[in-house]
């Protein structure tokens, strides 16, 4: 499935700046698929694409390759690439290693965070409490990614953060699925209230309980997600995550 080009297409067009053109590219698909602007099962049309970033084939393919290669599109013979779809099986491996890496980076930041540090996550946790209190799925998910960012870069472990930037990518379509869902958002901003009290009391082994904890109950919920949709699947040629993910990334508020 193919889809329209947004309204402000300046804001989509590649800028003349030292960074590499292919680097640019890459960086605003990946945002594009990451914000729910191309949608799992999306087809990647290189024609549109190059004409929407005003960037030629080469720079443009060399950007999906990496992107392939980060697991967020895929190459179908005869259709070209398509926003990848993760499966009920990939999800179960993605949350379990994302709770390991997570624990580990709250463990850390517990540990050595600098003060000024410990400020941050404390300004982002009050950004996410804000857009609950809001009702805006997409404010909070654009805070709860910010609060990450923020534990990512003060653990001190950079191969840490890039793994779980990168897994944190994967399922970036089905977060907003799960905290769709009734009662998840409240549920998850209370789970990250411990996670930020465990580190500001500085207490490494309860930052990691907390974060492993808050990763296994998201685990839980994508699998009740999973489960309720193969009770409800229709033959259809678009997968019915992608119909339930196009439907909340419409959504400016939760119900």
């Amino acid at each position: 499935m193919s889809t329209s080009l947004p309204v402000d297409e300046t804001a989509f067009a590649i800028s003349r700046i030292a960074a590499p053109i292919r680097e640019q590219v890459e960086s605003q698909v990946r945002q594009a698929i990451l914000s729910g602007h191309f949608r799992p099962g999306d087809r990647l049309i290189e024609r549109e694409l190059c004409a929407l970033l005003g960037v030629s084939r080469t720079s443009l393919r060399e950007a999906l390759l990496q992107l392939e290669g980060d697991g967020l599109v895929i190459n179908i013979p005869h259709k070209g690439m398509i926003v990848a779809v993760v499966t009920k099986e990939e999800a179960e491996e993605i949350y379990q290693v994302r709770s390991v890496v997570e624990g580990l980076a709250g463990r850390l930041f517990a540990e050595q965070a600098t003060d000024e540090l410990r400020a941050a996550i404390k300004a982002a946790m009050n950004a996410v409490e804000a857009a609950l209190e809001e009702g805006n799925l997409q404010a909070l998910v654009t805070a709860k990614d910010q609060f990450y960012a923020v534990l990512l870069g003060g653990c001190g472990n950079h191969t840490a953060g890039v793994v779980l930037q990168s897994l944190h990518d994967r399922i970036a379509s089905l977060r907003f699925v799960t905290l769709a869902r009734p009662g998840r958002a409240t549920v998850s901003v209370a789970e990250m209230r411990r996670i930020l009290g465990a580190i500001l009391a500085r207490e490494p082994e309860e930052a990691c309980r907390a974060c492993i904890e808050h990763v296994e109950r998201a685990a839980a919920v994508a699998a009740q997600v999973f489960e309720q949709r193969e009770e409800q699947s229709q033959p259809s040629d678009t997968p019915a995550l992608q119909q339930e993910a196009s439907t909340v990334a419409g959504k400016e508020r939760w119900t």
